[in-house]
């Protein structure tokens, strides 16, 4: 086994709590989850259940009031805010409902913004966004800037760039959400092509049970609380 870290995220005793005015509204209660390497996990729940919020935390992106976060063994809580960011960077792709990307950048350039940000040689990644490309199916769209693409091109955008880092873990969340459903369907069928063919932990977040029977495991997030897994 190449990892012997066998669990690639795992949150103990996580709570999240929102304060709006004097009023405390807590959003997670207690949630203990672990993933495995390579596992499709979707989270369901229904709106306002805390499963974006979750989902938001295990990616570092917001921290929680209490209890702990470890990717690939390392827990999140002891991390300055320069290695944080360098493990969502290096070791966590994201992919959003609304895509995220810059209008003015053309498809490759939107790709290739992580190695950007990272201070790495673009020219040393061009195999590599060729392969991604053909992996999204947009070689022929290189060029093209997000308004020129439909919701479903824009979607794969976002996941390529996701992938140009190489991270172990995919967070996802509702990436189908802003899709109809004939290219919702065209985007599952890609992440799980991702998941089974590059051995890439995803987790989504989606209130569709379609989408989530893509995954391989369903953890049902319901009042902050975690009901199945």
């Amino acid at each position: 086994m190449e990892n012997h870290i066998e669990n690639v995220i795992e949150t103990r005793n996580l709570c999240k709590t929102f304060q709006l005015g004097d009023t405390s509204v807590e959003v997670l209660k207690d949630i203990n989850i672990s993933i495995k390497k390579g596992e499709f996990v979707s989270i369901m729940g229904p709106s306002g259940s805390g499963k974006s919020t979750l989902l938001y935390l295990i990616g570092g992106l917001d921290k929680p009031t209490s209890g702990s976060i470890k990717i690939n063994g390392k827990e999140l809580s002891v991390m300055n805010d320069k290695e944080e960011s360098t493990m969502r960077r290096q070791e966590i792709g994201f992919v959003f409902q609304f895509y995220n990307l810059i209008p003015n950048l053309n498809v490759e350039e939107n790709i290739m913004l992580p190695i950007l940000l990272d201070g790495k040689k673009i020219k040393n990644y061009k195999d590599k966004l060729n392969e991604i490309l053909e992996i999204v199916g947009l070689e022929d769209r290189r060029k093209h800037t997000p308004r020129e693409l439909s919701g479903g091109q824009q979607q794969r955008v976002a996941i390529a760039r996701a992938l140009i880092n190489e991270p172990d873990i995919i967070l996802a969340d509702e990436p189908i959400g802003n899709l109809d459903s004939k290219t919702g369907t065209d985007i599952m069928i890609l992440l799980k092509k991702i998941n089974e063919e590059k051995n890439k932990t995803i987790v989504q977040v989606t209130h569709s049970t379609e989408a989530a029977e893509y995954g391989n495991r369903i953890i049902k997030v319901k009042d902050g609380k975690v009901w199945n897994q």
